[in-house]
């Protein structure tokens, strides 16, 4: 359309100037010794302009003559880069395929050719990886932090998750400690740190790691929790394992309120105490713990320690039985507390309750202790015997 208009408008000016033209067609002379030229004004202009449209053309064609190997080049280099990036559809589509040897061969076949060499390298650094290949997997992830050096993070990355998929984790531990220097707030990076320490069984660290993992909501909130007490109860049984007792009186002491009435972690700490002659404290951790928190595990760690206040013990746990009467730990519990109380008739008739509810080889056991107590050892030793048999067969 724009075409047809310019001709029209050409035409037009033309016919126009024809007419002007035909009517006074004008005269020139051009004198330079020993030359001298006449004619029409008219032709003189349409010559004129036929000579600068001539040039004009003329400069053109020798201007594209010079540029015509630029632009095969630059063919040439699309064409490569075309070829690049089916290569590298082709490669990832046989890495999803978990074809590595054909994935690794297309993706370095025209790597050097794609418009993101970054991307070619490092799927073929997974591609190496799955054949146990690590020599060329760290090649390939070198090659991709020289062709964008600025992807530092996304070459890290893909290092340390390969690293970690194949239990390098001393080789991971030094990448993810760099990655963090680089980016300390990246939430994957933590994410990954957080599995390796947990690999690793490295609880001090990832305890300190806890706090930013909240701050930057690498996990939920449950799966935090979670996260939070398996790292304490860990802890604490290393500290008690330690077999220095102001560590684990310090770890408590540093333990998140809501975990202090963690059933786990109260029952290994109360023990502790107990087994440390502070059979007071772990008493009444416990009373205080059950007091919140109802736990048949600390129910019946209660009925195990025996402090100087043994009656008192034994009333406590029976305020217990209000809506519970029938429930067989809290009365193996009360049976062992008025065993220790002396009371061989009420410890009897709670054991033997307890029984009726549910067998368990402690209260078979239990029963045999007291019926041991009071001299009758021919039913003792029934009582034994069915326990044993009752533990054998769970």
């Amino acid at each position: 359309m724009k075409f047809l208009l310019k001709f029209i408008l050409v035409l037009l000016i033309g016919v126009a100037v024809a007419l002007i033209a035909k009517k006074d067609p004008g005269y020139i002379i051009i004198n330079r010794s020993p030359w001298l030229v006449e004619t029409s004004l008219t032709f003189f202009v349409f010559a004129i302009l036929s000579f600068f449209t001539l040039l004009y053309y003329l400069i053109r064609f020798i201007s594209n003559t010079r540029r015509l190997s630029e632009r095969f080049e630059q063919w040439k280099k699309q064409r490569r880069s075309r070829r690049g990036a089916r290569a590298l559809t082709r490669g990832l589509i046989k890495l999803a395929e978990r074809q590595w040897q054909a994935a690794e061969k297309e993706l370095l076949r025209y790597a050097d050719d794609s418009d993101t060499p970054l991307l070619n390298y490092l799927a073929a650094a997974s591609a190496a990886q799955g054949q146990d290949a690590h020599e060329r997997r760290d090649q390939y992830l070198h090659k991709a932090h020289q062709s964008m050096p600025a992807a530092d993070l996304a070459v890290g990355l893909t290092q340390a998750e390969l690293q970690l998929r194949h239990q390098q984790l001393e080789q991971a531990l030094a990448t993810l400690t760099h990655l963090r220097q680089l980016s300390p707030r990246h939430g994957h990076v933590l994410k990954l740190l957080m599995r390796l320490y947990e690999d690793l069984n490295d609880w001090r660290h990832l305890r300190e790691l806890l706090p930013e993992l909240r701050r930057r909501r690498v996990l939920n909130a449950e799966d935090h929790a979670a996260l939070e007490r398996r790292v304490y109860v860990a802890l604490m049984d290393t500290a008690i394992s330690s077999g220095v007792r102001e560590v684990t009186f310090d770890l408590w002491a540093q333990l998140p309120k809501q975990l202090r009435r963690d059933e786990d972690i109260v029952e290994v700490y109360s023990r502790f105490l107990a087994d440390n002659g502070a059979e007071m404290e772990a008493e009444k951790l416990l009373r205080e713990t059950l007091r919140h928190v109802w736990s048949e595990k600390l129910v019946l760690m209660y009925g195990q320690i025996h402090t100087g206040a043994i009656v008192r013990q034994l009333a406590t746990a029976e305020r217990w039985l209000n809506g519970r009467e029938t429930n067989p730990i809290l009365l193996l519990t009360l049976g062992r507390l008025s065993m220790a109380n002396s009371l061989w008739g009420k410890a009897r008739s709670y054991l033997e309750t307890s029984l009726a509810s549910s067998a368990m080889p402690e209260t078979y056991q239990a029963l045999g202790d007291l019926l041991v107590e009071t001299s009758d050892a021919d039913a003792a030793a029934d009582y034994f015997e069915k326990g044993l048999k009752l533990a054998l067969q769970k």
